[in-house]
């Protein structure tokens, strides 16, 4: 693997901090906004980032993956997710932290060079982490800066997308 271990453990670490960051930014009046009426709201986008990258993860590292095995693991954490709060939301999402490191932090280098199928792909453990939560996470951090500019935030810029920092 290009990336070290430890290299993708700081990669979705970051991914972590930006996204809690930008959550920061977040008014309670702005939990309903949403772009459009079939896409979620804020408080929605909120609650999948609490599920997304720790079932995609966990399926990737138990190189396992069915969807009836993925369903298994999202359901329930789908649900628990729905039922939180903003911070609430944003405490699980702090918590992925530690998840990141103790999940790939277990995987040996030939673990995660061996490869796994997924959605009927094969590819290794280490480019699945980093084709499904690491890509995943940045996508869905522009989603969450883009809702924020969109509900009034305009003063938000490159600085607190890329960077986790408000400009000075």
């Amino acid at each position: 693997m290009v990336l070290t271990r430890q290299e993708v453990i700081i990669a979705l670490q970051n991914e972590v901090r930006l996204v809690l960051h930008l959550a920061s930014k977040i008014d309670p009046r702005m939990l309903d906004y949403r772009p459009s009426a079939k896409q979620r709201s804020l408080l929605e986008l909120m609650q999948y980032l609490v599920v997304m990258a720790p079932a995609q993860l966990v399926t990737i590292v138990a190189g396992d993956f069915t969807m009836e095995g993925f369903r298994a693991r999202w359901q329930p954490a789908e649900a628990a997710a729905k039922a939180m709060n903003l911070e609430q939301a944003k405490a699980a999402i702090a918590k992925q932290c530690d998840l990141f490191a103790e999940l790939i932090g277990q995987c040996t280098d030939a673990a995660l060079r061996a490869e796994v199928e997924m959605f009927g792909s094969r590819a290794s453990r280490g480019l699945w982490i980093v084709r499904l939560p690491l890509c995943h996470y940045s996508a869905y951090r522009m989603q969450l800066f883009l809702y924020l500019k969109a509900a009034g935030r305009g003063e938000l810029n490159t600085m607190n997308l890329w960077a986790g920092t408000d400009a000075s």
